[in-house]
C-alpha cells in the first residue's frame, strides 16, 4: 500500500496543476470570449489555505468603457463563515506603492479615492472576488493585486488593466528639451493624456513610431523609439529600437514628454468657415459652434481611433498648428500617416482654420458619487452589468 505523499510535495502538485490550468485558460480563451473577462479554474486542495488566481496575461478596455478585473479564490472548510472573508484590491504603483482601490469584508464594502462610484464587486457566484471598473479613465491603466484573506490564510493574484491607445510625442512653445519630469507629467493632462509607459511606447514602436528626441515617461526614464536608424539620431549603424537613458534626475533634467491618450467620448471636426483666422478668433469659433479647440491628445485620439483624416492645417488649444492623415497623399505633409505639425506660430498674426471639440451629451468628467465614507452594504442578487470591452 502507497502512503500518502508529504504536504510539501501536494503542495508542488497542486502549483504545477495551477500552472497548467493557467496555460490552457490563456489558450481556450481567446476563442471563447474576447469579451468582458476570461474563465480561469481554480483547482481545489486540504491544507485550509485560500488560493487565489486571476487571469493570465492582462484585461484590455479603453477610456470611458468597462471592465471586470477577473480573480477567484477557493477556500476550506467550505462551511466557513462568509462574512469573515475579506476582498482587498490594490493598485501598484511604479515605486512598490500601493494604491487602495476596495475592500470587502462580509457585506460591508469600501472604495477609495477616484474609484467611489466607479467600482463594484462582479458577485458571480461562490469564490468570486472580481471587481467591475465603470467609467474607465487614463489614470486606471496598470497592475492590480487582488488579495483574498480568512482567519487564518491569505494568497494574492495580479492583474494588468490595459487601454487601447495611442502614444504622442510632445514639446511646448517653448521648445525641445524644456521639461522636467512634473512639467512632463502636467503637459501631458493639459493635452487629455498622461505619461506613457514603456509598454505603450514599445507598442508605439512596434507600430511604426519614429522620434528622435528623449522623452520622459511615467517611470521616470527618459527614452526614444527609433525605427530608421540615422546618423542624427544615434548612429545609422546602430540597430532600430527603442533607446533608454534610464532614470534621471525628475527636478533637474530637461527633456520632450511621450504622452498617452486613449478613446474620445465626444467628436473632434475641421470648423468649416469661408476665411482663415487667428488664435483668438478660432476660439470664439469653436465657442459659437457648441464647442472648444481641441487638444492634442483629442486630436490624436481622433485620428487613431475616428480615423479623422482633413489635409488642412488647423489651430490647437495649445497654439500649436496640425492636421491629421490617415490615408497619405501629395501635398499633405508625406508617405506615412500621422499628425503632422508645423510647430507654434504667433496667435495674433498668423491665420489658419481651427480644430474643435464637441464632448457627447450626458457625459460628465467622472463617476457617480458616492457616499462621504466610502462604505456601502452589499445586497442580494448579481453584479453590475458591463459595457462591451474586450480582452
Amino acid at each position: 500500500m502507497f502512503s500518502e505523499p508529504p504536504l510539501a510535495w501536494r503542495k508542488m502538485i497542486l502549483v504545477f496543476f495551477i500552472l497548467t490550468s493557467a496555460l490552457w485558460v490563456t489558450c481556450l480563451s481567446a476563442d471563447i470570449d474576447k469579451g468582458r473577462r476570461k474563465v480561469v479554474h481554480v483547482l481545489e486542495d486540504d491544507t485550509g489555505a485560500v488560493i487565489v488566481q486571476t487571469a493570465p496575461g492582462k484585461v484590455v478596455t479603453h477610456r470611458g468603457g468597462s471592465i471586470t478585473l477577473p480573480c477567484r479564490f477557493h477556500h476550506e472548510p467550505e462551511n466557513s463563515d462568509p462574512d469573515r472573508i475579506r476582498i482587498k484590491w490594490t493598485k501598484v504603483t511604479d515605486a512598490l506603492q500601493f494604491e487602495d482601490v476596495f475592500v470587502a469584508l462580509g457585506k460591508q464594502q469600501r472604495v477609495f479615492g477616484s474609484y467611489r462610484g466607479r467600482v463594484f464587486l462582479e458577485e458571480a457566484g461562490l469564490g468570486d472576488a472580481s471587481v467591475i471598473i465603470q467609467n474607465v479613465t487614463l489614470e486606471d491603466y496598470g497592475r492590480y493585486e487582488c488579495e483574498v484573506t480568512n482567519d487564518m490564510e491569505d494568497d494574492a493574484g495580479f492583474v494588468n488593466l490595459d487601454l487601447e491607445g495611442v502614444v504622442f510625442p510632445y514639446y511646448p512653445r517653448e521648445g525641445r528639451y524644456k521639461l522636467n519630469y512634473h512639467q512632463a507629467e502636467d503637459s501631458c493632462k493639459q493635452q487629455d493624456a498622461i505619461l506613457a509607459s514603456h509598454s505603450q511606447l514599445h507598442k508605439a514602436w512596434l507600430e511604426g513610431l519614429d522620434w528622435c528626441n528623449a522623452g520622459w515617461l511615467e517611470d521616470g526614464s527618459v527614452q526614444y523609439p527609433i525605427s530608421h536608424p540615422r546618423d542624427q539620431c544615434g548612429r545609422k549603424d546602430t540597430p532600430a529600437g527603442v533607446r533608454n537613458y534610464g532614470y534621471r534626475h525628475k527636478e533637474d533634467e530637461r527633456y520632450d514628454a511621450f504622452c498617452f491618450t486613449s478613446k474620445l467620448s465626444g467628436k473632434v471636426y475641421f470648423l468649416k468657415r469661408f476665411k482663415k483666422v487667428n488664435y483668438a478668433e478660432a476660439a470664439k469659433a469653436c465657442v459659437r459652434d457648441g464647442a472648444l479647440v481641441a487638444k492634442v491628445g483629442q486630436l490624436y485620439a481622433a485620428w487613431k481611433f475616428q480615423l479623422l483624416d482633413r489635409c488642412e492645417a488647423g489651430w490647437l488649444e495649445d497654439g500649436s498648428i496640425r492636421y491629421p492623415i490617415v490615408n497619405p497623399r501629395a501635398r499633405c505633409g508625406g508617405a506615412q500617416p500621422g499628425v503632422r505639425h508645423l510647430g507654434f506660430p504667433d496667435k495674433k498674426f498668423r491665420l489658419y482654420g481651427v480644430y474643435c471639440f464637441r464632448r457627447s451629451k450626458g457625459d460628465t468628467a467622472g463617476g457617480a458619487k458616492s457616499s462621504a465614507s466610502g462604505w456601502t452594504r452589499r445586497g442580494g442578487g448579481g453584479g453590475i452589468p458591463t459595457n462591451s470591452t474586450r480582452v
